[in-house]
C-alpha cells in the first residue's frame, strides 16, 4: 500500500477504538499527517489551515473554498489520491461540514459543536510514523543540519540577532523547508531567556541559534552554540553536564519506556551534576513528527515509546543547551540531524557512550 493508504488504515482503526464514525481535521499538522505531507497552510503562522479533513468508514472529503480547491487538487494532488473536494464560495456561509458530519458520533482536533476534541489522543497518533516517513526525517534531518552548519559558519561579530535569523532562515528554505522556529540569541541573552525572539541585538562573543525546520509536513529540530574565543570555565562545566544529560535522554529513550521512566533519568541527571532545579525553567521535549513536539515529556507520563518514533529532546542549563532530532529503531537510536566535523563531547551512560555537540570555538 502506498502512505497515504497506510495513513488513512492508521485513521480508521484510530477512530474504531474512539468509537467515532467521522474524524474532522483542520490543524495544518493534522492536514499533512493525514494526506501524507500535503500542505494547508497560507498564514504560516496559523494553526489551522485552508481546508478540513473529514474522514468517514468508507470516505475522505477535503471542505474548502472557491480560492484554495485549485491548488489542493492540481498541486497537492488531494483528487488523485482520492479526497473527495467539497467546495464553497469563499464569501459565504457554508453547511458542508456539517452536512457530511450530521447524524454521525464525531471527533475533531478544533472546537465543532457536536464533536468530541481529541487533540490530545491524535497528537500521540501522529507521533506513530510509518518507515517511509522514517526515511523523510532522515533526508529533513540533513538538510537541517546543513542549513545550521552552513548559517552559524558565516556568522561574525558585530551581526544582529535579526541578521544571524536571515541566514539560518535563508539557508533552510534554500534547500526546500520552512524555518517554523527560528530562535536566536546572543551573548548574555543565552543567560537570559530560554525561547529568545531575535533582536537588534548584535552579537559579540557568543551566539544560539535553534531551528525547528519543516517540510512535507514533517518538523526536525536541531540547536547549536558557537564562542568567538574560548569558553569560560563556567560555560565548560556546564556544556558537559548538558550533554550528560542529553545522552541520558537519548539512550534512554527505547521502546517500552514510559516517558516518565526516562524524564526520571534525566532529572537524576540534572541533580548529579549539581543543577537539580534547572529542568524546571524549560521544558525537556518530546516525540516530534508534524508538530515541533507531539507531546511534551513531563514527570509520571505513562504513554510508552515505540519503535519509528521520532524524539527531540533539549535539555537546558542556564546559558547552554543541547538539542538533536532522533530516529528510535528497533537495535538502536538514530541522530539525525549529525553535523560532519561538529566538535563533540563523549559521554558515557550506563555503558553506552554517544557523542553530543560541543560549543563551536573560533
Amino acid at each position: 500500500m502506498t502512505l497515504q493508504e497506510d495513513r488513512l488504515v492508521q485513521i480508521r482503526t484510530f477512530m474504531q477504538e474512539q468509537q467515532f464514525d467521522a474524524l474532522a481535521l483542520r490543524k495544518v499538522s493534522s492536514f499533512a499527517w493525514a494526506t501524507a505531507g500535503h500542505r494547508s497552510y497560507v498564514n504560516t503562522a496559523s494553526s489551522d489551515g485552508i481546508g478540513t479533513l473529514v474522514v468517514t468508514a468508507d470516505e475522505q472529503f477535503v471542505v474548502t473554498n472557491a480560492i484554495e480547491a485549485p491548488r489542493l487538487d492540481q498541486e497537492e494532488g488531494l483528487g488523485a489520491a482520492g479526497w473527495k473536494l467539497r467546495v464553497s464560495p469563499w464569501y459565504q456561509a457554508d453547511n458542508t461540514l456539517a452536512q457530511i458530519v450530521s447524524g454521525k458520533r464525531t471527533g475533531a482536533d478544533f472546537a465543532m459543536p457536536g464533536a468530541t476534541d481529541v487533540s490530545g489522543a491524535l497528537a500521540w497518533q501522529r507521533s506513530h510514523l510509518l518507515p517511509t516517513e522514517g526515511d523523510r526525517f532522515r533526508a529533513l534531518g540533513k538538510l537541517c543540519a546543513a542549513a545550521m552548519n552552513e548559517a552559524i559558519h558565516s556568522l561574525t561579530p558585530g551581526m544582529t540577532e535579526h541578521e544571524i535569523a536571515a541566514r539560518l532562515a535563508f539557508e533552510t528554505e534554500r534547500r526546500g523547508a520552512q524555518a517554523i522556529v527560528n530562535l536566536i540569541a546572543t551573548d548574555e541573552r543565552i543567560f537570559q531567556f530560554r525561547h529568545p525572539i531575535p533582536t537588534h541585538h548584535k552579537l559579540d562573543r557568543y551566539a544560539m541559534l535553534v531551528l525547528c525546520g519543516r517540510q512535507d509536513g514533517l518538523v526536525c529540530s536541531i540547536t547549536r552554540l558557537i564562542r568567538f574565543g574560548k569558553l569560560t570555565a563556567e560555560l565548560r562545566r556546564k556544556e558537559q553536564v548538558v550533554a550528560q544529560i542529553d545522552g541520558t535522554f537519548i539512550l534512554g529513550t527505547r521502546p517500552g519506556r514510559t516517558l516518565g521512566d526516562i524524564f526520571a533519568d534525566a532529572q537524576a541527571a540534572y541533580a548529579a551534576g549539581d543543577f537539580a532545579d534547572q529542568w524546571q525553567y524549560h521544558h525537556q521535549g518530546g516525540p516530534a513528527a508534524y508538530e515541533p513536539r507531539e507531546v511534551i515529556a513531563a514527570p509520571g507520563m505513562t504513554q510508552a515509546v515505540v519503535a519509528g518514533q521520532v524524539y527531540a529532546w533539549n535539555p537546558s542549563i542556564t546559558g547552554t543547551k543541547s538539542e538533536d532530532t532522533v530516529l528510535v529503531g528497533a537495535a538502536g537510536n538514530e541522530v539525525l540531524t549529525v553535523i560532519d566535523g561538529w566538535p563533540t563531547i563523549d559521554v558515557t551512560v550506563n555503558g553506552q557512550t554517544i557523542a553530543r555537540p560541543a560549543i563551536l570555538e573560533l
